[in-house]
């Protein structure tokens, strides 16, 4: 077997259950998971309707491009959302989640020859993938951490100079998983900058984007910016899904967009990987894509919780408010995060995940040690009542 498995260490949820092994929560109160990010909320019948009108496209193998259909329908969505002019039939890639594709990008661009680029940056706390699909590519990760003290962002200062040069791919997050921040335009330019002089690809992970508080404020997406700063799409891609937006996480749907160039070869190293999206699912993805009213209910949801649960929270846990997303990133008292995970598993049913679990020791420091992430995922009712529940273990 391929020796680089061995550098991977256990995903955080396995962590989790090992955490709690030998732990008995109390029986008389019902389990609230607010550890996952996955989507609780029903996904809309449309959809549904969409999937099994579909069905007869399991008669026929998949084409890896996708259909012209659900291509078009994403490239639409772009124009609406982000203000961008994309050619369906070279900007756009659909692949099966983002999930799949952030790991598999890597296997395909990092330059694995022994005087290739073989680092790859991102952030810290971040999503495992970045690391493994870094390590399993034959790449270094560098991790770039993200800490109150600079407001969560990415510090690009922080790159010592002379590994610029060593830089194959800069994984980004934004809205951040686990922080909710958002990149501002000047964090982009910044990082464009560097890519223009250094040639690494940026690889923009947007999963999160349309989870936002403000109807009329989406955040800003690397396409905007982009375009913003009249750079182009050069050594740009951008990974968004249809999970969180469209409450769909098993549909495993998503696609990339950005660089014709570099999705040119993306698209030839997919051919031969196999990772044809379904076009069942294909189906079901155009429809999706191709609506934004139940987005705007979804965001309404979780907009809904924020504002009952926050308040709740504020006396017992130090956090911000997240620019966008569906987590709280909240310091515990007496800075044991493991610890607090435990307890309030046993005694009070409710699972986070510890932040530690999230991120790894760099420049001395393990930037998640401290926090906890927590998923406003289930319905605002489990929600409130998780926080109650936090609010009396603490007490």
């Amino acid at each position: 077997m391929n020796p680089r498995l061995d550098l991977l260490h256990p995903y955080p949820f396995q962590k989790l259950r090992e955490l709690f092994a030998g732990a008995t929560p109390n029986p008389g109160l019902a389990p609230i998971n607010l550890s996952i990010g996955e989507p609780k909320h029903p996904t809309p019948q449309f959809i549904k309707d969409a999937l099994v009108a579909g069905l007869d496209g399991l008669a026929h193998y998949p084409v890896t491009q996708g259909s012209d259909a659900l291509r078009g329908a994403i490239a639409a969505w772009a124009g609406r959302r982000y203000g961008v002019t994309l050619d369906p039939a070279s900007d756009v890639l659909p692949v099966n989640g983002s999930r799949e594709a952030l790991f598999a990008f890597a296997q395909a661009s990092v330059d694995s020859s022994r005087h290739g680029r073989r680092t790859i940056v991102s952030p810290n706390p971040f999503y495992q993938i970045y690391e493994g699909a870094a390590l399993l590519a034959g790449a270094r990760p560098f991790f770039l951490n993200t800490t109150p003290e600079n407001g969560f962002r990415m510090d690009w200062s922080r790159v010592p100079e002379d590994l610029w040069e060593t830089v194959n791919l800069v994984y980004v997050c934004s809205p951040g998983n686990p922080t909710g921040k958002v990149m501002t335009l000047d964090d982009w330019r910044a990082l464009f900058a560097l890519s223009d002089v250094h040639g690494f690809v940026v690889a923009a992970d947007e999963c999160y984007s349309e989870i936002y508080f403000e109807e009329d404020a989406p955040p800003l997406g690397a396409l905007t910016a982009a375009q913003q700063l009249g750079r182009g799409l050069r050594n740009l891609v951008v990974f968004n899904s249809l999970s969180k937006r469209s409450n769909v996480p098993g549909l495993r749907s998503g696609f990339v967009a950005g660089d014709a160039d570099i999705l040119k070869k993306f698209l030839l190293y997919r051919t031969y990987h196999g990772s044809a999206m379904s076009p069942v699912v294909q189906a079901a993805s155009t429809a999706a894509w191709n609506d934004e009213a139940h987005v705007v209910d979804n965001r309404r949801q979780y907009a809904a919780k924020f504002a009952a649960v926050m308040p709740i929270l504020r006396p017992v846990l130090q956090f911000d408010a997240p620019d966008a997303a569906f987590y709280l990133w909240a310091r515990v008292p007496g800075g044991d995060d493991a610890a607090f995970a435990r307890g309030l598993y046993e005694k009070q049913h409710v699972t986070v995940l510890p932040g530690s679990f999230l991120a790894r020791d760099a420049a001395g420091i393990n930037p998640g040690r401290g926090f906890v992430r927590i998923a406003l995922v289930e319905g605002e009712t489990q929600c409130i009542e998780a926080a109650q529940r936090i609010v009396e273990y603490l007490k």
